[in-house]
């Protein structure tokens, strides 16, 4: 039984060096890189929110030897000149400015659309370019409500394009050797994990109404949203906080380490979820929870539990950001970077595999680069060469729903009894009110 664990987590492993030898880090060069793959195939991209996250993330994508953005989409003209300009120096080329991304997606040349505009656009995005006949690299989560992730996981079924979900530690070598040596046994039956995500975010103190800056297309930023008169504590981050374009911290950075969680379980949709927590630490304008603990049981006899605190930083394990297996004989922990450690039930270290690349877990903008730089590969050899997607849509609506399920219990207020089958909500009427949204009339999303 050991030797064949330990052949197993080998050759996981050498798949996963195997990927990182690709020509997306530092040690291989771009020259040496194209040689390799071919880099005259380029993927065609169009990138939409290149604010901050988007802004590093699109710059990730122009540095693949194999891709050109071609696009910059996005409703606040200073950001997407920032970004031209990033790309240029990269590429030495400038993509064009698509303040209007459906404009983008009207080009035929165009291959891919990247989205990383705020949660409520998301899954609307991601739709369009899907039956404009385009792939799709979506920044988590994939949806802003459980509605949409079906619509995603419809449209990839109706108009064959690849998807895949930003969920970047699916496509991190440590990562994948750490759920391979759960899945070989090395903690024996594992039966809890537990995720985690702290910061010391600031207050948003109280927005006042004034005018739409002359930089910014407010109408367009809110899309398929509801209409909210503009206030100066919105945009561009704290929308996270705001029911109507965001979905909390349990999306925003539960959804990575909840994802980890059911892929190192092996499990897909739970039975019970419940949740506890609000908005503690400050009085403002903040509406999703502070503080918040979701429980979630599986009916394979497995829970896992996520728990969020945004205005109070002290780590779990020694890390801002987690998830650690528990088992029958022992539990793995990894942590925010590409790294695992195992012990044993005396909680003596059995294996500890450290990562040589610096990770901030708690940046908005770009925590792991180099590292996220396999996923987007993973994502072009979908599109190229027909490879499995680390995270393709279905696996990562599961996840996504997950947190969401996990929300619609805390502003329920009670547990909610779920189909293992099909995720649903059941005999839960006014639980049911969260499965969608409003949509301001005219931008409601459809396959």
């Amino acid at each position: 039984m050991e030797n064949s664990r330990r052949a197993f987590v080998r050759k996981a492993l050498k798949g996963a060096a195997a990927v990182a030898i690709g020509g997306v880090l530092p040690s291989i060069s771009a020259r040496s890189y194209a040689a390799i793959i071919g880099a005259n195939e380029r993927v065609r991209v169009a990138v939409m929110g290149v604010n901050a996250r988007g802004l590093a993330l699109g710059s990730n994508f122009a540095k693949q030897s194999d891709c050109e953005v071609l696009y910059s989409c996005d409703v606040d003209s200073r950001a997407s000149d920032k970004f031209i300009g990033a790309v240029e120096k990269i590429t030495g080329k400038r993509p064009k400015a698509a303040p209007d991304f459906r404009k983008a997606l009207e080009d035929k040349a165009l291959d891919a659309l990247v989205v990383a505009a705020p949660d409520h656009w998301h899954a609307p995005a991601a739709l369009l370019a899907a039956k404009a006949g385009k792939h799709v690299y979506l920044e988590k989560p994939c949806s802003h409500n459980p509605h949409e992730g079906e619509l995603l996981v419809a449209a990839r079924a109706k108009y064959g394009k690849v998807m895949q979900m930003g969920n970047q530690r699916r496509s991190w070598p440590n990562v994948i050797a750490a759920v391979s040596e759960l899945k070989a046994g090395a903690i024996g039956r594992c039966y809890f994990a537990k995720t985690w995500y702290t910061n010391n975010r600031a207050s948003i103190g109280k927005g006042k109404e004034t005018a739409v800056p002359s930089w910014l297309n407010y109408d367009l930023w809110q899309g398929p949203a509801p209409r909210e008169r503009f206030r100066d504590n919105i945009i561009h981050y704290n929308w996270h906080w705001f029911w109507n374009w965001g979905t909390g911290e349990a999306l925003n950075n539960g959804t990575h380490m909840v994802d980890v969680a059911r892929w190192g379980l092996g499990v897909d949709y739970p039975v019970r979820v419940n949740s506890s927590g609000g908005r503690y630490h400050y009085n403002d304008d903040w509406e999703t929870p502070d503080t918040q603990i979701i429980n979630l049981e599986f009916a394979n006899n497995t829970f896992i539990s996520w728990e969020g605190r945004s205005c109070n930083g002290r780590p779990v394990e020694g890390s801002s950001v987690g998830v650690a297996f528990y088992g029958e004989n022992g539990s793995l922990v990894i942590d925010g970077g590409n790294s695992y450690t195992i012990y044993d039930l005396k909680n003596k270290v059995v294996k500890a595999a450290k990562n040589d690349i610096e990770i901030d877990a708690r940046n908005n903008m770009n925590p792991s680069e180099q590292l996220d730089a396999l996923h987007i590969q993973n994502f072009f050899d979908g599109i190229r060469k027909g490879t499995a997607l680390h995270s393709d849509i279905v696996s990562g609506h599961q996840s996504t729903l997950l947190v969401q399920l996990g929300n619609i219990a805390q502003r329920t207020g009670r547990t909610l009894n779920i189909d293992p089958k099909t995720g649903r909500i059941k005999d839960d009427p006014g639980a049911l009110e969260y499965w969608s949204r409003k949509y301001e009339p005219g931008w409601e999303p459809s396959v």
